[in-house]
């Protein structure tokens, strides 16, 4: 696992070891960094359950301004803070090591993130929580990007109800990422 591109392009990541955390492949990361790279410089961009850190060092890399990870696990957070040392990106990126819903809300009114990214396990049905706490917070505009990476048959037909819209959705072979954001009132 690599940082793909930017000023640590090519800068070898740590995972933490075991099976708790799943990083996601080079080529999935090329692939969505692809498709949302034009807005990524002077970006922030909040990376949940984040694992090793590197969607968010990856956006830090390509020119985002500042990244928040947030990490409960104990292992993964020490991945990530050595991660940030080693790409020295330490004064645009700032690890939170708690529960993402407790984190939400110590944000709130600090930060107001242009890209919201969350990865959480697969079948711990957390996102709807997350979607909900995030639809009541003051982190996202109105053009803020939430990308929900899941498995593909993961569904989200409830994010109307918490006043969201799929923009895009891309199918890999294993997981999805799923492109949210707030609808559109005026449209409504």
């Amino acid at each position: 696992m690599r940082i793909i591109a930017g000023t640590a392009r090519s800068l070898p990541l740590k995972t933490a070891e075991g099976m708790e955390t799943r990083p996601t492949t080079d080529r999935i990361k090329e692939t969505l960094f692809n498709m949302i790279q034009q807005n990524i410089p002077g970006c922030y961009f909040l990376d949940l359950f984040a694992g090793s850190g590197q969607i968010g060092l990856e956006a830090v890399s390509r020119g985002g301004a500042y990244a928040v990870f947030v990490e409960n696990n104990k292992k993964a957070a020490a991945c990530i803070e050595e991660n940030i040392r080693f790409t020295k990106f330490g004064d645009k990126c700032r690890l939170i090591s708690t529960d993402v819903l407790a984190a939400i809300r110590s944000l709130e009114g600090k930060y107001c993130f242009d890209y919201i990214f969350m990865d959480p396990p697969y079948k711990s049905k957390l996102e709807h929580e997350v979607l909900r706490q995030l639809s009541k917070s003051s982190l996202q505009k109105n053009d803020t990007v939430i990308i929900v990476e899941a498995a593909l048959d993961k569904d989200f037909t409830y994010v109307t109800e918490l006043g969201y819209e799929i923009i895009k959705e891309k199918n890999y072979k294993t997981n999805k990422h799923l492109f949210l954001c707030k609808k559109d009132k005026t449209g409504d």
